[in-house]
């Protein structure tokens, strides 16, 4: 049985994010695209999504776990590991994916321990201010 178009689309999408390949993530993204963060405010647009993104001097793994969708959801099951310097985390996601004509038009993520990453990403933010 072959895979449904948006499933391939947001299997493509978090693959390019897992090997840093922004561009080609960002193609998979509606210019308008609302991204809806774990414990952190929602980004609009794609040009605030990836300018939000991890720098190159963050190690970001992202392991599929599953991927299921139909004509307008995706959803995605997702293991996390991010390392920088001496700051590591690990933590699952379900993120949900809108999909239309093509491309991701909005995303919201739930995890196993949103208190855990606010903690990480604010002690990131704190190391490159």
């Amino acid at each position: 049985m072959d895979e449904h178009p948006n499933v391939t689309l947001v299997r493509k999408a978090l693959e390019a994010f897992a090997a840093g390949e922004m561009m080609e993530f960002g193609d998979v993204m509606a210019e308008d695209v609302k991204w809806h963060q774990i414990g952190g405010p929602t980004l609009r647009g794609l040009q605030e999504m990836i300018g939000q993104m991890p720098g190159s001097d963050v190690d970001f793994q992202v392991e599929l776990h599953d991927v299921v969708g139909n004509d307008d959801h995706v959803v995605a099951l997702v293991v996390a590991n991010v390392k920088a310097g001496d700051l590591e985390i690990t933590y699952r996601t379900a993120e949900v994916y809108h999909v239309a004509d093509g491309k991701v038009t909005e995303r919201w993520a739930m995890s196993d321990d949103t208190e855990s990453i606010n903690t990480f990403f604010g002690k990131l933010a704190e190391q490159t201010a």
